[in-house]
């Protein structure tokens, strides 16, 4: 190669990289600038405990409101942790306990042991944070995101015989049980197969890591796969730091799961009051999913179909998740403050 040429790539590349550079240090300001950036950043007072899973497996827990209140328990979904429903706790914990725990390998919980990062796993953990944080004598309602809403169904499919005792009704938000791979947008309907398939080992099966610093690259990527197109700077940068923080091999050991996963038989064991929330732009779990849901569950009361919202539905519009998870609480723990009784003692 001549020596010109060198000297224009050389120049390219500067020019190229200092535009780089120029975008970062704008979007920066764009985040600094907006509300939501430090009103996500708020720490909220709770209370931390601990829950040990089946295999042994430590989950971060966190705990706000009056323990003398009903419970919600929140639960998030991959590349998630606690934070993710800030909103929601800061207005129910009001008037409910909130219960909130990162999954295994997110946020403050352990990694699991080996490959232990399946339906089951996540159900068990479930379980464990039930058995721990909320009295057994009482019901909750449990409300998940994504993961979080698997986390649930799967629950309900594997412990079949405490739905109806420990829960009162559940909230199923942004989430789908079948054909998670394969429904993913985020490439466009037109993009060839081989480039979509490609995408999606990167996004789910790749062990490499994630830039964590607020780039272009980071910043478009994030909003692209989780956001609607026109949401904030503060939101975008908030998940894509949630999204970074997890561990390669925690992102691309539930990727794998994901692929093969089908939940399907197990939505018919969650016979309790439901709640669906989807947004109709998720490009990561479309409304195809919501309404697949909204179709099949035993006791759907209330779906929602947000407009102009992505994946991110408690951090688009917490507007109208936040009062949709609070009404179904109180219309369903309200009744069941006082004790109730299992088969077992009332036998």
């Amino acid at each position: 190669m001549k020596r010109g040429t060198l000297g224009k790539l050389a120049v390219v590349a500067a020019v190229g990289g200092a535009a780089f550079e120029i975008e970062r240090r704008r979007l920066v300001r764009m985040r600094d600038r907006d509300p939501a950036w430090h009103e996500l950043n708020q720490r909220l007072e709770g209370r931390s405990l601990e829950a040990t899973s089946a295999d042994g497996t430590r989950l971060h827990v966190e705990v706000f409101g009056s323990d003398g209140a009903p419970t919600i328990v929140f639960i998030h979904g991959w590349l998630e942790t606690i934070r993710l429903w800030h909103h929601q706790i800061r207005d129910l914990s009001r008037d409910f306990r909130i219960v909130a725990y990162d999954q295994r390998g997110h946020g403050e919980s352990d990694a699991p042991r080996g490959e232990a990062y399946t339906d089951e796993a996540l159900s068990d953990d479930l379980q464990a944070v039930l058995d721990a944080c909320v009295p057994h004598d009482t019901q909750c309602l449990v409300a998940g995101h994504s993961m979080g809403g698997m986390t649930i169904v799967a629950w309900a499919g594997r412990h079949p015989s405490e739905v109806q005792r420990r829960l009162a009704g559940a909230a199923l938000i942004n989430t789908g049980m079948s054909e998670l791979v394969s429904r993913v947008e985020f490439m466009g309907r037109l993009t060839p197969a081989p480039l979509r398939d490609a995408m999606v080992k990167a996004t789910f099966l790749s062990q490499l890591g994630w830039p964590a610093r607020l780039d272009p690259v980071g910043f478009h990527l994030t909003r692209r796969l989780a956001f609607n197109p026109h949401a904030g700077a503060g939101s975008v940068a908030f998940a894509h730091e949630m999204f970074t923080s997890t561990k390669p091999v925690v992102r691309a050991g539930f990727g794998r799961t994901f692929i093969p996963l089908d939940l399907t038989p197990s939505v018919q064991r969650l016979t309790v009051p439901t709640l669906v929330i989807g947004g109709e732009l998720d490009l990561l779990l479309p409304i195809w999913h919501s309404e697949a849901l909204a179709a099949t569950l035993p006791k759907l009361v209330d779906y929602a179909e947000l407009p102009g919202v992505g994946h991110m539905a408690m951090l688009e519009a917490p507007e109208e998740v936040t009062p949709r998870i609070g009404r179904l609480a109180r219309a369903c723990l309200m009744a069941t403050v006082p004790p109730i009784r299992s088969e077992a003692a009332s036998a």
